[in-house]
């Protein structure tokens, strides 16, 4: 994923998240609308959210040092889990939390003109900013479905985004239920059920974020068409007669470290060896630019004594979290 369209929709959702809490908080001190509150700390949420995304993006991008010789590209997925669960613990339990007081205490909506008013506008923001998000994510998907995307997605920011402006809209639209039916039957009520409705959303899509992000945390190997490239590029056929196994990892959404131990023939010199090892490294750069870190080891290839290489690279959803 590129770091500029991850970067864009970030921006693009924290300006219309700031704009929106803002609107937000001001209709819930006039209405008394509890769902407005839920929405403007959700808003207020979101915007945080996107700051940790920004910040996370920022700290990715320092060099490796002696203690962390492989670098910090997995910055980028701590700041990711950490969105998922400020999105559980501030956006979901508070709505939950707010929605089951106002059930209990119901109190009809005043000025009933601001929190529909409100609704509106935000909805027409969150709308843009989700677009945004799809327009920038299109350029990267390829064939793949949305859920795939999402799932297969290396790099965390757009699908973090995408879930989240999703999810505010939802629930934009269950806040607007709930104050519809709240003043259509004047029945507090109802506003309660809606902000219920927006905490159990945000709890179950912070969910599906923390799952994602902690496969990317854990490391994951490369995709399946990336591994077919690099097995393509080591075999030359004259040196390196074979891909005897390999593991990939990504050090972070752009960065892979590959480690293989590939077959030479028995009767080459050190000095072949070394310069096929050199050559095999250029042509994996070449196929596969992120693999930044390779390491590959010379052997001697055993029929019935090794495991092939797609024996060991055809593991269970290799592309999915």
């Amino acid at each position: 994923m590129s770091a500029s369209g991850g970067t864009k929709a970030i921006v693009a959702a924290l300006a219309a998240n700031l704009a929106i809490a803002v609107a937000k908080f001001v209709a819930f001190l006039f209405s008394g609308s509890s769902s407005m509150l839920a929405e403007s700390v959700h808003s207020l949420a979101d915007s945080g959210n996107q700051g940790l995304l920004l910040l996370g993006g920022k700290k990715a991008q320092r060099e490796a040092t002696p203690q962390h010789p492989f670098g910090y590209g997995r910055e980028r997925y701590i700041y990711a889990f950490l969105v998922s669960i400020v999105l559980f613990s501030v956006g979901g339990m508070f709505a939950i939390y707010e929605g089951y007081e106002k059930i209990k205490h119901p109190h009809p909506i005043e000025a009933w003109y601001w929190p529909v008013g409100v609704l509106v506008f935000a909805i027409i923001a969150e709308s843009f900013s989700f677009r945004t998000a799809i327009k920038e994510s299109n350029l990267i998907r390829g064939g793949l479905t949305w859920t795939q995307f999402v799932r297969r997605a290396k790099a965390p920011e757009l699908p973090v985004v995408l879930l989240e402006d999703l999810g505010a809209l939802v629930g934009l639209i269950l806040a607007l239920g709930g104050v519809g039916l709240a003043l259509l039957t004047g029945d507090g009520v109802w506003d309660g059920i809606g902000t219920l409705c927006i905490g159990v959303l945000l709890i179950a899509i912070a969910i599906v974020l923390a799952a994602e992000t902690k496969s990317l945390l854990l490391g994951e190997s490369a995709g399946s068409e990336e591994v077919k490239r690099i097995e393509a590029a080591v075999v030359d056929g004259e040196t390196v007669t074979r891909l005897i196994h390999m593991r990939t990892l990504h050090l972070g959404p752009e960065e892979l470290l590959v480690a293989a131990k590939i077959a030479v023939q028995h009767d080459d010199s050190a000095a072949e060896v070394a310069n096929a090892i050199n050559a095999a490294e250029e042509r994996i750069r070449a196929a596969v630019p992120i693999a930044r870190v390779i390491y590959l080891e010379p052997d001697i290839y055993k029929e019935t004594a090794t495991p092939t290489a797609t024996d060991l690279t055809k593991t269970p959803d290799t592309d999915d979290h």
